[in-house]
């Protein structure tokens, strides 16, 4: 009998087979798509396959429309999910492949998401009550020959006893607070599904009140005079020193008196500023500097670092650890590296010094901070290429010397009146080279200067400001402030986010909350604010830590849980009209706003819709019949609304975002002068069909050529670029 060893996805099962094998790696196929393994490990014959994530989920056991709702189990995830339904071959096989085994390990990523899916397969599948657990950061073959070798003989309870009770709770209250909600709104006269969360409804009301606090702002006037001087060495500007005048009458008084007045050079002085090297990622910061670098949005680097991790180029990503301990071996990573031509000139730099990392202070005791293994990354599409230069060199960067800027204030005095310019340059780069482009540099150099030097005034200038409101959360700081207030994981918060976009509670860029996502926490809090209390969110993640370690038992913690829940949802029941009421009236807001393209072009009256008709998708001028302009829109992608005008025609513009592609801002009138072409159309047989003719069509992306015998034959070709076809 064999020893069987699961894995959390295919790759894994590949990099892990490749690692412990002592000879011939045999695979098989299963099915003709799935891949396992056979390999033999001091004459022990082992079988290595792999899930594809999770294998099982919650469902209600007997379905019944209604709320409150507790009685779940967990089945196939294919049954209780239809997207998932290739997940029942890799059921099927590692069933089939846990007959023969006696031996089970589980080697599935070492957190809490990982270890659940590990406990169900050896539980449901394996029909075992305990297995080996593998625990590794890297899929390199030191690290999992290492893992295997001090295999611990049972699995890591206290993190899949917390996974499992994290997926009941979040089941709880997702199924029984979006049941309630669209129960309300359907009792005040309106069928809309909504949803709501356990850490999805604090979320929002985050984003919320940060919308309360911008709407609520008035800004203040200010005024400000600036010197523009022009001294021996080159020119300088300069600010009053007071900054912000509240009182436009003192600032007139300062600007009359300093204006085409000369100063001189009062006092200068001058500040070393040591900056020290960055600390080595952790998943949040990975998130946020990918942001702030890159624009790559936080869930999408979440998924780049992952295929990174799959493919042995970097540890784990799902970390909360700032740390690299000496035991991952600096110097060798940081010569692998060196064989990588980009990264060779740095690597040689470090090779020569004493390595010591700086270090931040959060600690994960499953695993290091993120770090590059040092294997030379073979296909890597652009985002994920991008995510590996980040994370390179955010780790050579560690260990490098700290950087020095001198900061010098210079005051000028004008009329008795001191202006003060300030300047800030780097006097030893340090860190800043091994982290480039990637590093924060605001250098203002001024000229050189000494004391009593003259400074002739060429402008003195009364600038008119206003105070501005507060930022929008970007998805990379709200992702902070959710991790700051122990709300979510770090593995989920970037999904949350992503829930609260797909439900339309909130849009944009910099993170705005709708009418809907805004009356949503308005009626919730007036009527049931236990449902987004942010201290009953984090009392629970409180509970699953404890559990994690061993301290709590999951079933006082889901106890206390269906008593709470139970509580809240009697409150809510109990003024569900007047909850379904307030939420009727902002779906309908909304869905006019998000609906509202622009002016209508034609009649100047009305406003141009978005509908929905037999045919797919259009826009139409809201005063119908007296007016009918209506204009076509692709059936496949997502529209949004936009308030840009075309500057060619001047229609609205709208947005198109197809899977995989980059938003389009295009114009919606067809016949739009930027969408014209000057090409010369010579006729031709459809290369496709070989029967129809291609003829020239337009669409709202402008011309391009189709076969005339549509919807028959679908080719189409791109003008400029005849070989491309089109299904």
């Amino acid at each position: 009998m064999a020893e069987l060893i699961i894995t959390e996805k295919p790759k894994s099962a590949q990099r892990i087979a490749q690692a412990l094998s002592e000879g011939a790696l045999k695979k098989d196929i299963y099915k003709k798509k799935i891949s396992y393994y056979f390999i033999t490990r001091k004459g022990k014959e082992i079988i290595v396959a792999a899930a594809v994530g999770h294998l099982f989920g919650l469902a209600e056991k007997t379905k019944k429309w209604t709320y409150p709702v507790f009685d779940v189990e967990w089945r196939p995830i294919y049954e209780v999910n239809r997207s998932a339904a290739f997940s029942k071959d890799y059921l099927d096989l590692l069933k089939k492949l846990s007959k023969d085994a006696s031996v089970f390990t589980v080697a599935t990523d070492f957190d809490t998401e990982g270890s659940t899916i590990g406990l169900n397969i050896v539980r449901f599948i394996c029909k075992q009550k305990d297995a080996r657990r593998m625990k590794f950061s890297t899929l390199t073959k030191p690290d999992l020959v290492n893992a295997y070798e001090k295999v611990s003989p049972t699995l890591d309870w206290g993190q899949a006893n917390a996974g499992l009770t994290r997926h009941e709770l979040d089941w709880y209250w997702g199924i029984n607070l979006s049941r309630a909600l669209t129960s309300s709104i359907k009792t005040a006269g309106m069928f809309k599904i909504l949803s709501a969360g356990r850490v999805q409804g604090p979320a929002l009301k985050i984003l919320v009140e940060k919308e309360k606090e911008i709407k609520a702002f008035k800004s203040a006037p200010f005024w400000q005079v600036e010197l523009t001087g022009e001294t021996k060495n080159g020119e300088i500007r300069a600010l009053h020193e007071k900054d912000k005048f509240w009182d436009e009458e003192e600032a007139k008084k300062i600007f009359k008196k300093t204006k085409g007045k000369d100063g001189a050079v009062k006092e200068i002085k001058k500040e070393e500023i040591r900056q020290n090297a960055p600390p080595p990622f952790d998943l949040t910061t990975l998130q946020t500097e990918a942001y702030r670098c890159l624009r790559t949005p936080p869930k999408q680097t979440l998924s780049a670092a992952q295929e990174l991790y799959t493919s042995g180029l970097i540890s784990y990503p799902r970390t909360s650890s700032q740390k690299l301990p000496p035991a991952i071996g600096y110097k060798k990573i940081i010569a692998s590296l060196a064989k990588q031509k980009e990264y060779a000139v740095l690597c040689s730099k470090l090779l020569t010094a004493s390595l010591k990392p700086n270090e931040g202070k959060k600690i994960d005791p499953a695993h290091p901070a993120i770090y590059p293994t040092g294997i030379m990354p073979k296909k890597l599409d652009k985002r994920e290429s991008a995510v590996y230069d980040l994370i390179v060199k955010r780790f050579l960067s560690t260990f490098a010397d700290t950087a020095i800027k001198e900061s010098v204030s210079v005051k000028i005095d004008v009329n008795n009146e001191i202006f003060v310019a300030r300047g800030l340059t780097t006097k030893v780069a340090g860190w800043h080279v091994f982290y480039e482009p990637y590093v924060r540099q605001k250098e203002e150099e001024l000229p050189l200067l000494k004391e009593k030097d003259s400074v002739k005034n060429k402008k003195t200038e009364l600038m008119q400001k206003e105070t501005l409101p507060p930022k929008r959360y970007t998805p990379a700081s709200i992702i902070r402030v959710l991790e700051k207030r122990n709300l979510g994981t770090k593995a989920t918060r970037s999904e949350i986010i992503d829930t609260l976009f797909q439900r339309g509670y909130v849009h944009g860029t910099s993170i705005e909350a709708t009418d809907l996502g805004i009356k949503l926490i308005e009626t919730l809090e007036k009527h049931c604010p236990s449902i987004i209390d942010e201290a009953l969110t984090r009392h629970f993640e409180n509970e699953m830590e404890e559990i994690s370690k061993n301290k709590k038992k999951n079933d006082e913690v889901l106890k206390e849980a269906k008593k709470v829940l139970t509580r809240i949802l009697k409150e809510f029941k109990n003024k569900e009209k007047e909850i379904g009421s307030g939420l009727i009236t902002a779906t309908r807001e909304t869905r006019q706003k998000e609906n509202t393209v622009g002016s209508c072009p034609a009649c100047k009256k009305g406003k141009l819709m978005m509908r929905k008709g037999k045919f797919g998708r259009f826009i139409a001028c809201d005063q119908y019949p007296k007016c009918k302009t209506t204009f076509n829109l692709p059936n496949n992608g997502l529209i949004k609304t936009t308030d840009k005008i075309c500057e060619a025609c001047l229609h609205p513009m709208v947005s198109v975002i197809r899977k995989g592609k980059r938003p389009q801002i295009v114009c919606i009138n067809k016949e739009c002068p930027t969408k014209k072409t000057t090409e010369k159309i010579e006729k031709r047989k459809c290369p496709k069909c070989k029967e129809g003719n291609l003829v020239l069509r337009k669409s709202i992306y402008g011309s391009f050529l189709a076969c005339d015998a549509y919807p028959k034959c679908r080719h189409t070709e791109q003008l400029g670029n005849r070989n491309k076809s089109g299904g």
